[in-house]
């Protein structure tokens, strides 16, 4: 009885001595502790982005490379404030749905689609997320927007492509290349990007007096088949912007260098890899473009509804010397003067 009485003596004391010290606990707005009239830090907000793109290809790769330097500039830093999960289709449609459906579960603060394909699967599985496409070549014919200045959705982006420069580049080959009569062509025409692009082209072409003779293929195993069924049947090989063809653009490049075919392209990332020239701009641009609009969704409260689609800005003749050689092209001093020397790939 006499320990019992010692311990509770001693509770009674350290309650009275805590009393004493004035210690105070008050309960914050949002229900956590403070101490004192200090208040508790607040957790940074930590955004969370899924990528979905349908191919890894050097032009797409920038549009996401372009996509992430916008948000650092911004002050959106991975491991900091920015959860960024990127998925890689393939090229494979299933996955692409598979891709779209996850992000659609997780909650995501905001998901980009790099790429037709990918930017089609996201809208038909994603309602309730701001959705941004990029380097997708025709956002109404691809049903992601009503509109293009007031998309009215959850989805808004960035277009890859200018209006003029599938045309400025038929009228190069026409004006610089008399002798070219026939162009072939080589897509996969179940993207919806490529047909729009081929028909744009052939458009111009017949216009010109130029004959187009089109090659379909499916995937990428085709691709080289494909550019061989064209030797002897065409003066030159234009290539849009398609993801499938692009993925195995050396499968063409290869044809072109052995038979000696001017091979002239879509975007300017394949006059890198060995395509002779074409009207393009840089893709790391216009992911820079669309980070900036993911900034303005994120960090400033805008809505994709609100925000117009947008295009390059700018329209540039790129050339490759080394491809014109192994093409069998004669690049004039007045043919070379027509880019700007940073656009001339030596």
């Amino acid at each position: 009885m006499k320990r019992k009485a010692l311990v509770s003596a001693v509770l009674a004391l350290g309650l009275l001595t805590a009393a004493g010290c004035g210690a105070k606990t008050e309960t914050g707005t949002n229900g956590s502790a403070t101490n004192g009239s200090a208040e508790a830090p607040s957790e940074t907000k930590v955004y969370k982005i899924g990528i979905s793109q349908i191919v890894e290809h050097p032009a797409l790769d920038a549009t996401r490379n372009g996509f992430l330097a916008a948000l650092k500039d911004s002050g959106l830093v991975e491991k900091q404030n920015l959860e960024v999960d990127i998925q890689i289709a393939q090229g494979d449609p299933t996955n692409n749905m598979s891709i779209a459906q996850k992000f659609a579960g997780d909650k995501k603060d905001l998901v980009l689609a790099i790429a037709t394909p990918s930017a089609q699967a996201a809208v038909q599985a994603i309602k309730d997320t701001p959705v941004l496409f990029s380097a997708v070549t025709d956002p109404l014919g691809a049903k992601l927007v009503a509109d293009m200045k007031k998309p009215g959705s959850n989805v808004t982006g960035v277009s890859d492509t200018h209006p003029d420069e599938i045309a400025k580049l038929m009228e190069f080959v026409n004006k610089q290349f008399p002798n070219i009569k026939t162009i072939g062509t080589i897509a996969n025409e179940g993207e919806q990007n490529s047909v729009v692009q081929i028909q744009k082209a052939e458009e111009a072409l017949n216009k010109l007096g130029i004959k187009v003779i089109r090659t379909a293929i499916s995937n990428g195993s085709e691709v080289k088949q494909a550019a061989e069924s064209l030797v002897g049947r065409v003066d030159a090989i234009y290539i849009p912007k398609d993801n499938t063809v692009i993925s195995t653009f050396e499968s063409v490049l290869s044809v072109a260098e052995k038979n000696k075919k001017p091979l002239f392209v879509g975007d300017i990332d394949s006059v890198k890899r060995g395509g002779f020239a074409t009207f393009g701009y840089e893709f790391f641009d216009i992911g820079y473009t669309t980070g900036k609009m993911a900034v303005e969704i994120l960090k400033e409260g805008k809505k994709p509804a609100d925000l117009a689609v947008r295009f390059p800005e700018k329209l540039e003749l790129y050339m490759n010397l080394k491809a014109a050689k192994n093409q069998g092209i004669e690049v004039t001093p007045e043919l070379k003067k027509l880019a700007d020397a940073k656009n001339i790939i030596e």
